[in-house]
């Protein structure tokens, strides 16, 4: 029902020497897929000290239903959801000091230091008893995956990436509707070449450790669930 992979769909990464890259480095054995809770980074933060925590990075791209799994992930097994996209609208809304910042530099088209998302990351985190999160559309880029590792002080337990090829993601974000203005084609296609251009080294990255987990997201949503449940009923088994 699902697997550990080091190999990527070839739909998601466009580049040849990526995908030559990828299946060069095949699957994962069967001991890459024993769960365990990862030694904890000794970095900068102290967060992992304090609880006992379980983190789990939610990656794919724009339409590959993330989100909607990581509302099955809560409801099924206890999670809590911290989206990066969203704690950053929730501290533009709050109209604090921070919060203007990230709006301002947003509207300057520059790129919201890791430090400062991290650190919202943070907060979520020190803001509920739950040791157990699911974070999702993050860390986008290595910087931000290393910016995590100091802050947080723990890298992640597992790497959930939604596998779901290009044109299919397409269709499912010009038929949800939300009125973004950059929901049409040309932009998609432009916003699943910069995913793919920021994520993919932090999938393969995870890949080398052994902390990816590739879900295949074809299907309805509870078909897609049911390839994830397993995931997280042995995660439950080994915390």
């Amino acid at each position: 029902m699902w697997r550990r992979a080091a190999s990527l769909s070839s739909s998601i990464f466009s580049s040849s020497s990526s995908r030559r890259a990828l299946r060069d480095r095949g699957a994962y054995s069967s001991k890459a897929m024993e769960f365990s809770s990862a030694e904890p980074f000794k970095g900068e933060g102290c967060l992992s000290k304090e609880k006992n925590l379980y983190i789990t990075f939610v990656l794919g791209g724009p339409g590959s239903g993330k989100g909607t799994q990581c509302a099955k992930i809560v409801e099924n097994f206890g999670y809590t959801h911290l989206s990066a996209g969203e704690l950053l609208r929730q501290e533009i809304a709050s109209n604090s000091e921070d919060g203007v910042m990230i709006l301002d530099m947003i509207k300057e088209g520059k790129i919201v230091p890791s430090e400062v998302t991290v650190k919202l990351i943070q907060k979520g985190m020190e803001s509920c008893d739950n040791g157990k999160f699911l974070i999702d559309g993050f860390p986008r880029n290595e910087e931000n995956r290393t910016a995590f590792e100091q802050i947080i002080g723990a890298e992640p337990n597992i790497v959930l990436f939604f596998d779901c090829p290009e044109e299919e993601m397409i269709k499912r974000v010009l038929n949800r509707n939300e009125g973004r203005v950059d929901d049409n084609i040309e932009t998609i296609r432009k916003r699943l070449k910069v995913f793919a251009a920021s994520h993919y080294p932090v999938i393969d990255y995870y890949s080398k450790k052994g902390k990816l987990c590739k879900i295949d997201a074809i299907g309805t949503e509870d078909e897609i669930f049911e390839r994830v449940r397993p995931v997280f009923a042995a995660c439950e088994g080994v915390q």
